[in-house]
């Protein structure tokens, strides 16, 4: 698979590059943003995965975030993908923002006409790693994940659905119970059809119930005036009592005054990336 390099920028001493390749999950072109820290030009680093939202591309988290410095300090090489395929000319794709491009919902798609490219969970969990190892000085077995709101969704069920996996989760904002939210019954309806015994598959809330392991320390940041949490579309009170029930460590932080902005992502970015170094430089 061939990367085509897009920009590249120096950064904290490392840098900041964007790449474009031919995906076979998805039929179409991709682009990710990668993170090199200085220390990636002398050996192997652990690789952290950010997941953005609805409507992102790789470019919001690499220009937004502000999480170069920590990354630089601890050794971290971090890439961000795009959210959904592009340019496929799926019938209907453009017609809202909170489906199709842009909202690939980092679920493999079963219905028709979605289910030949919007495969992103395939793509993040096999296509994309494989490439970056292949491609960069990583350390293949120091892995972990995190993203925001429907990222941090796809954070959470990608840590879920493959224990041992990643090393570390975390989120803000995440898109918690997709099952109970209207975002959730929008996309997974119509990536995955009517029969909402399949939806569960793709839900944190769900899945944990049945984690095999309680060795897994998630944290999560919810800005308290997001309005999407006052509108019910994150649900996060669900997952935290099921992480309860099943004795699975959950630091849930609550951030007074916050939304659901770049802007709050950016306030608590180093310690996420603090939380993720503590596991991937063990």
């Amino acid at each position: 698979m061939a990367l085509k390099q897009v920009s590249s920028n120096r950064c904290f001493e490392g840098f900041q590059k964007v790449f474009e390749h031919d995906s076979t999950e998805l039929k179409c072109k991709m682009k990710f943003g990668i993170y090199l820290p200085p220390k990636a030009e002398t050996g192997k680093c652990p690789v952290l995965y950010w997941l953005s939202g609805l409507t992102c591309t790789e470019q919001n988290f690499i220009t937004k975030a502000g999480f170069h410095q920590a990354a630089a300090e601890h050794g971290l090489i971090v890439v961000a993908p795009d959210t959904s395929p592009r340019g496929c000319n799926v019938e209907g794709e453009d017609e809202s923002w909170d489906f199709g491009t842009g909202a690939g919902f980092y679920v493999d798609a079963t219905e028709e006409p979605w289910k030949t490219n919007y495969r992103m969970y395939s793509y993040i969990k096999d296509e994309l790693p494989k490439l970056i190892n292949a491609s960069f000085p990583t350390d293949p077995e120091r892995m972990s994940i995190f993203g925001h709101s429907m990222g941090g969704h796809g954070a959470l069920i990608l840590t879920l659905k493959n224990p041992g996996k990643y090393k570390s989760v975390s989120a803000f904002a995440p898109i918690c119970n997709p099952i109970q939210c209207q975002w959730g019954k929008k996309a997974l309806g119509g990536y995955l059809g009517s029969d909402t015994s399949k939806w569960e598959a793709y839900d944190a809330t769900q899945l944990v119930k049945s984690y095999p392991d309680s060795r897994l320390d998630i944290l999560i940041d919810q800005g308290k005036d997001d309005q999407f949490l006052s509108a019910g579309q994150l649900l996060p009170d669900n997952f935290i009592a099921a992480c309860t029930e099943r004795k699975i460590p959950v630091v849930f932080r609550l951030q007074q005054g916050y939304d659901h902005s770049y802007f709050f992502i950016a306030t608590f970015i180093n310690d996420h990336i603090k939380h993720h170094a503590k596991y991937l430089n063990a």
